[in-house]
């Protein structure tokens, strides 16, 4: 009985897993429609046009500390410097899925 449990709960938590993977798959595809529509004419391929040494690169995002989701969630809701605050504009859910799709585009380099 207890191999059964163990068996059940084993593929309860790969099915979650699998779920989630597409969700993120998704949220990612979400965050480059919402980085399209609201963060490119400013940050287009990573860059930045206001304050060029400040890019959304891998290097750059390390070396101002902006390289977790939370510090990108942070910058984007609350705006700091020439960038505007999005906290009115995009939902939460909008904010962190651009968060995840900036840091994601940093890791394959923009």
């Amino acid at each position: 009985m207890n191999r059964l449990l163990c068996l059940a709960a084993s593929s309860a938590m790969l099915a979650i897993g699998t779920i989630s993977g597409q969700a993120l798959a998704a949220d990612i595809e979400h965050g480059a429609q919402v980085f399209t529509a609201n963060c490119s004419a400013c940050h287009a391929g990573g860059n930045n046009v206001i304050m060029p040494e400040k890019t959304l690169k891998k290097e750059a995002l390390a070396e101002y500390g902006m390289n977790s989701v939370a510090a990108i969630t942070n910058q984007v809701t609350n705006g700091k410097n020439a960038m505007p605050a999005f906290g009115g504009r995009l939902t939460d859910g909008d904010i962190e899925d651009v968060a995840n799709y900036v840091l994601s585009q940093s890791e394959k380099g923009w």
